[in-house]
C-alpha cells in the first residue's frame, strides 16, 4: 500500500537543502506539498510587503514543484485544523516540516503536533532555518549568550560545514487530492513596493543573487558594505527570511569562493542574524518589550508630526530621508542607513522603538521577526549587547562619511540632486547662493530639519539620565 506524506512548507520555500522534504521522500511513496495561508491573526504579524513576497515566492515554489511532478497546495488556516483536515483527505501517515524558531512558529508547531498525535499521525520536525539553533551553544554557566562577540566565537566553532542537500529531481505527487488553485486561499495584499523592478522572489532568484554577490561583491564586502551607494551587500535578507535559501547554502558558497579572511566579515553578519534568534528564543517578550527592564521607565515621547515626517522621508536630514524613501519604493533599506534612520527616530525624536519596528514590519520585504525587533532594540539601547545609549548617530556626519559624494542621497532625494557634495548632507546650512544654484528652497522644495540634532542629542542624554535616577 502506498504511503503518503504531507510536506508542510512554512518559512522554507525551497526544494534544495530542505531536510523535511528529503525526509518525507525517503520515508514515503508520494507527497502532498502544502502551505497554509495566514489567517487574519497571522497576517497582522506581517506587513504588506513581506506578504506580497510570500505570495510571489509560493508561486515560484509551485512552478518548481510542477517541473518535478507535484504542485503546491495552499489551504486556509489555522494550521492545526488545516493539516488535520488534509491528513484525512489524503490518508497521510506523516507530516514533515522544518522548524520555525520564532515564538509564534514554535507555538504553532506544538499545536499541530498535538492535533496530529490525537489522530495517530507523526509530525517530524527538521532543522534548517539556522546554522546553529538555540540551545546548541551556551555560556560556560549553561545560559544563553547575551553578548555578540563571545556568541560569534562559539557559533563559529559549532556549525559543521556540511554539503547542502540537493533538490530532488523527481517528486511523486498525489493526484487524487482535489487540488485548489494556488490563488484561491491566498489574496494578494498589493503592497506599495515596486517588487518586480527590484527583486525576484523565489528559490531561483535567491541563488542568482547569491552567485552575483559571490562573483562581484564578496571580495570587497568588508570595505564596501557600509557605503549605501555601492552594491556592496548581498541583499539576500528577504530570501533568507522566507527560507528560499539557507544559511548553510550561503556559507558554503562564500567559503568555497574565498579564504577565511575574506569570508568571515560576511559570515559574521550571518552570525549576527542567528544571534537575534538565540536572544528571542531566550526572551520571547523582546519582540514587543525592552529586553533591558530599566528601559520600561524611559521617558519616550509622543511626536506624531515628527514620526510622520520620518515615515515619509521628510525630516530635513537627507541620509534619513533617502533611506525611508528607498524603503517605501523597494521594501528594503541599506543596513548602515537603517541604523541612522532608527537612531534618528529613537534618539533625536525620542519616539519608542516599537513605533519604528512596526513601520519597518509593514514595509520590509525582508521582514524577519527576530532580526527586526532585535536590531531596533540594539539601536535604541534597550536590547542585548546594545549600542550605548549615548551613541547618538549624527545624520549629517554619517552621510558625509558613508555617502561622501552624495550619490545615494541624489538617487532617493532628487530635489537635492544639484547640490554640491559639500552641502548635500547639510542643505539647511548651505549658503543662499548654493541653494539658489541648485534650485532648492528650504521649507518648500525640501523641508527644514524637524529637530536640531545637537539639541536633540542633549535631550536624549538627559532622558537617559532621568531614567537612571532613583524614583
Amino acid at each position: 500500500m502506498s504511503r503518503t506524506a504531507i510536506v508542510w512548507f512554512r518559512r522554507d520555500l525551497r526544494l534544495a537543502d530542505n531536510p523535511a522534504l528529503t525526509y518525507a521522500l525517503a520515508k514515503t511513496d508520494r507527497i502532498v506539498a502544502l502551505s497554509v495561508a495566514p489567517d487574519s491573526a497571522a497576517r497582522r504579524a506581517y506587513g504588506a510587503a513581506s506578504l506580497e513576497w510570500l505570495e510571489l515566492s509560493r508561486q515560484a515554489l509551485d512552478a518548481s514543484l510542477r517541473q518535478r511532478g507535484a504542485r503546491l497546495r495552499v489551504v486556509s488556516g489555522p494550521a492545526p485544523e488545516a493539516l488535520a483536515r488534509e491528513v484525512a483527505r489524503c490518508n497521510a501517515t506523516l507530516v514533515a516540516c522544518n522548524r520555525d524558531w520564532t515564538p509564534s512558529g514554535m507555538l504553532e508547531e506544538r499545536a499541530v503536533g498535538a492535533k496530529l498525535a490525537a489522530a495517530g499521525v507523526e509530525l517530524h520536525v527538521s532543522e534548517g532555518q539556522l546554522l546553529v539553533p538555540p540551545g546548541a551553544v551556551t555560556t560556560g554557566s549553561g545560559t544563553p549568550y547575551s553578548v555578540f562577540t563571545p556568541f560569534s566565537r562559539a557559533w563559529r566553532g559549532a556549525w559543521i560545514a556540511s554539503a547542502p542537500l540537493p533538490a530532488p529531481e523527481r517528486i511523486v505527487g498525489y493526484s487524487a487530492v482535489d487540488e485548489e488553485p494556488l490563488q484561491d486561499a491566498l489574496q494578494s495584499p498589493s503592497a506599495a513596493t515596486s517588487m518586480a523592478a527590484h527583486w525576484t522572489p523565489g528559490e531561483a532568484g535567491a541563488h542568482e543573487r547569491l552567485q552575483a554577490f559571490v562573483d562581484d561583491a564578496l571580495a570587497t564586502y568588508d570595505t564596501d558594505r557600509d557605503r549605501p551607494a555601492l552594491p556592496g551587500t548581498s541583499s539576500l535578507s528577504p530570501h533568507l527570511a522566507w527560507g528560499e535559501i539557507t544559511p548553510l547554502q550561503v556559507a558554503a558558497a562564500v567559503n568555497a569562493a574565498h579564504d577565511e579572511s575574506i569570508a568571515w566579515p560576511f559570515l559574521r553578519q550571518l552570525a549576527w542574524r542567528e544571534f537575534s534568534y538565540h536572544v528571542l528564543h531566550a526572551h520571547p517578550q523582546s519582540l514587543y518589550e525592552p529586553l533591558r527592564s530599566e528601559f520600561s521607565a524611559f521617558p519616550w515621547r509622543e511626536d506624531a508630526a515628527g514620526t510622520a515626517a520620518w515615515s515619509a522621508g521628510r525630516t530635513g536630514y537627507p541620509i534619513v530621508d533617502a533611506g525611508m524613501r528607498q524603503l517605501a519604493e523597494t521594501g528594503w533599506m541599506h543596513n548602515r542607513v537603517r541604523l541612522v534612520a532608527a537612531s534618528f527616530l529613537t534618539k533625536d525624536l525620542l519616539v519608542p522603538w516599537q513605533t519604528g519596528e512596526a513601520v519597518f514590519r509593514e514595509r520590509l520585504v525582508d521582514y524577519d521577526p527576530a532580526a527586526n525587533a532585535f536590531n531596533w532594540q540594539w539601536v535604541a539601547g534597550s536590547g542585548a549587547d546594545a549600542a550605548p545609549y549615548f551613541r547618538v548617530f549624527n545624520p549629517a556626519t554619517q552621510g558625509v562619511r558613508f555617502d561622501p559624494d552624495g550619490t545615494y542621497v541624489r538617487r532617493w532625494v532628487p530635489e537635492l540632486a544639484a547640490l554640491d557634495a559639500r552641502w548635500i548632507h547639510r542643505p539647511h546650512l548651505a549658503p543662499s547662493a548654493e541653494l539658489l544654484r541648485a534650485g532648492v528652497v528650504m521649507g518648500e522644495t525640501y523641508p527644514a530639519p524637524v529637530v536640531d540634532h545637537a539639541e536633540a542629542r542633549t535631550r536624549a542624554l538627559a532622558a537617559l539620565a532621568s531614567m537612571r535616577r532613583p524614583r
